[in-house]
């Protein structure tokens, strides 16, 4: 049965959801962005008047106000992005049990349940988008096609408020034009290697011999020839909301550059103190650590390794993440955020091998001292109990990103 799937991303979506809130500013070129003082101060989205003067997510407010000196700026409010994107999921549970969200924005539908063909699939995306706008205020993109990379392509196609069909017979006239970037999890490393060896489309990417795509990229380059001729297979998960936990993390921009391991290992111990303590509020172990690393210059790049046994534990997460740390960076540049995850999650209760190299004894004390601190600051904050490292550099080691957490949602290849 050939798959009918969508793909939904609301426009410009922060932005839009603040002058829908804010009605005096919808003529306005506008944008949302993090607090400067805090060095958050990157534009995180924009509307359709800021995009006239190109203004990108992710640079910074200053270059942005150099093309639109007019530029409105508002803070985010992610209570109310979170408000809006559940409403979203309802509108499209409507139509189908298998709703996959990807980040707060966007979504994957599988109507292949639902419908007969692709014209009623096209059917009702056209009604989910009036449905948006009509009963959200806000617009939507949507690619329709069989798998769910091209579905996502779709989507991006046309901006705003529009319907974009991909089907077998003219994916080649629609997407094998685009550059390969457009692709999924063609990055910017990824993409200037492919550019080195002359691949700048997409088309490209399709027609290259995988062994070649495999011996420059690893196993990811037969991914990607796979994604650029369609033949994505995955399925759409069910209900986000039904879905278990994957992953729980925790990013920080740092208040000033981490020049040094020094730096790291405390803004990676702030961090790993709320990826332990949410870990053991959800009543999960991690079998993984994963770290996200963002350099000054805004390159960055994912790690993950196997801890030894699954853990909770503050300073097993960080010894992890400092061995990856160290294996991977070689200071090239300072560094401007850390983000750790804990992944890879087994239930509290489930059966673990223990080793002759570990004292069960000492690390079942060690959890017990965890849980005493979480009761401790659960009842009179968090800065009743600190470590002496963090008193080393206050403005990181005092932050608190259990209680103001950056949330990351969970990968496509999770």
């Amino acid at each position: 049965m050939e798959r009918r799937i969508l793909h939904a991303d609301f426009n410009g979506f922060y932005a839009s959801v603040e002058c829908l809130l804010h009605p005096e500013l919808r003529e306005s070129p506008v944008a949302v962005a993090g607090d400067p003082e805090s060095r958050h101060g990157i534009i995180l989205a924009k509307n359709e008047y800021a995009k006239k003067f190109k203004i990108k997510t992710g640079e910074a407010i200053w270059q942005a106000r150099q093309k639109c000196p007019n530029l409105v700026v508002v803070k985010p409010t992610f209570g109310e992005y979170l408000k809006f994107s559940k409403l979203g999921r309802q509108i499209y549970s409507e139509y189908s049990d298998r709703v996959e969200a990807f980040g707060l924005d966007e979504n994957w539908i599988d109507l292949t349940a639902s419908t007969d063909d692709f014209e009623e699939a096209e059917r009702i995306a056209e009604e989910i988008r009036f449905r948006i706008k009509d009963e959200l205020g806000i617009t939507v993109s949507i690619g329709l096609a069989n798998n769910k990379i091209f579905a996502k392509l779709g989507s991006d196609m046309k901006k705003p408020d529009a319907l974009t069909v991909i089907t077998p017979d003219n994916y080649r006239d629609l997407v094998w034009n685009l550059p390969a970037s457009d692709l999924l999890y063609v990055g910017r490393s990824t993409g200037a290697k492919l550019f080195q060896r002359g691949i700048v489309t997409i088309g490209d990417i399709a027609q290259t011999d995988p062994k070649l795509l495999k011996s420059w990229l690893g196993k990811g380059g037969l991914m990607l020839h796979s994604f650029a001729n369609g033949l994505d297979s995955s399925e759409v998960m069910h209900t986000v909301d039904s879905n278990p936990i994957k992953s729980v993390g925790n990013g920080v921009t740092a208040p000033r550059d981490l020049v040094d391991n020094d730096d790291v290992r405390l803004t990676f111990m702030m961090l790993c103190e709320s990826v332990s303590a949410r870990l053991r509020n959800s009543g999960f172990r991690a079998r993984t650590v994963q770290i996200c690393v963002r350099d000054c210059e805004l390159y960055w790049f994912v790690r993950q390794k196997k801890l030894d046994s699954p853990s909770f534990l503050t300073d097993e997460l960080l010894k992890g993440a400092m061995e990856l740390f160290m294996a991977n960076y070689d200071w090239y540049r300072p560094i401007r955020s850390l983000t750790i995850a804990g992944c890879d999650l087994i239930p509290l209760d489930a059966p673990e091998q223990l080793t002759l190299f570990n004292d069960a004894q000492m690390r079942e004390r060690r959890e017990r001292a965890e849980y005493t601190i979480d009761g401790i600051r659960g009842r009179f904050g968090y800065n009743s109990v600190l470590r002496a490292l963090m008193l080393t550099d206050k403005r990181i080691g005092l932050m608190n990103p259990k209680e103001e957490h950056i949330i990351f949602p969970v990968g496509y290849r999770a």
